[in-house]
């Protein structure tokens, strides 16, 4: 998969896509990223200007925009722009987009871009939250990595990426390591007992009641098993 990045601060990406996953990703061939400016698009460096109609903070203007998304756009290419006005990024979004061979990503800076950016190219406007932040460059790392730790080959178990919060549409459940006796507070006794049976109803059961408890709009997009209904009704009796 490849990944191009509109941004004019591309050294902001040199250190995270040179350490753990990403790096190890890029070494692999499972990704190759790239980093466009658009101030190298125009002739005196000037990239923003003032909003029409007034108002406060500047605006990305659409001309380097345009040149910088013709730089790198194909036939193959889905367009992002990461905007607090998006669809809100889910994990369903993240698995959807590991079928795409080439994503550019749009970070917008200042008050954000030209609307005309949006209604020429047509990109998917995307939030990473309900919160705003000085440019899309955090959110496109943070988009970067959830595609690319689903991509094959990239972890080195994929069971872990399958056990994810969200993965399944729930909360994870809670997980644990050594010591057994932490500060007087032990490992759950079923998660050493070697039943692998009931450890996944346990498993399954503290997904479920972490999940009521603190995401529960998510219930509704999860399906369901019989087993699962049982337990749904135990947690909600407790």
């Amino acid at each position: 998969m490849k990944f191009d990045i509109i941004t004019i601060f591309p050294e902001f990406f040199e250190s995270p896509l040179s350490c753990g996953m990403l790096r190890l990703a890029k070494e692999k061939g499972a990704i190759t990223i790239n980093t466009v400016n658009p101030r190298k698009m125009t002739t005196d460096g000037v990239v923003d200007d003032y909003q029409f109609g007034g108002g406060a903070g500047m605006v990305f203007k659409p001309e380097p925009l345009t040149k910088a998304l013709n730089s790198v756009i194909t036939k193959e290419s889905t367009l992002i722009n990461l905007t607090p006005k998006g669809h809100r990024l889910t994990q369903n979004m993240v698995k959807e987009f590991t079928r795409y061979p080439h994503i550019i990503i749009i970070c917008g800076r200042y008050k954000g871009i030209d609307e005309r950016i949006n209604e020429i190219f047509e990109p998917l406007e995307i939030s990473i939250g309900d919160y705003v932040l000085s440019g899309g460059e955090v959110a496109a790392l943070a988009l970067i990595e959830g595609i690319t730790r689903l991509l094959p080959g990239v972890l080195g178990n994929k069971d872990s990426a399958d056990s994810d919060s969200f993965q399944t549409g729930l909360l994870d459940a809670p997980i644990y390591t050594r010591p057994c006796n932490f500060k007087d507070s032990k490992v759950p006794d079923i998660l050493r007992s070697g039943d692998h049976r009931r450890i996944a109803e346990w498993r399954r059961k503290e997904s479920l009641a972490m999940t009521i408890k603190r995401r529960p709009e998510l219930l509704s997009s999860t399906v369901y098993s019989k087993k699962d209904f049982e337990i749904l009704l135990e947690v909600l009796h407790e």
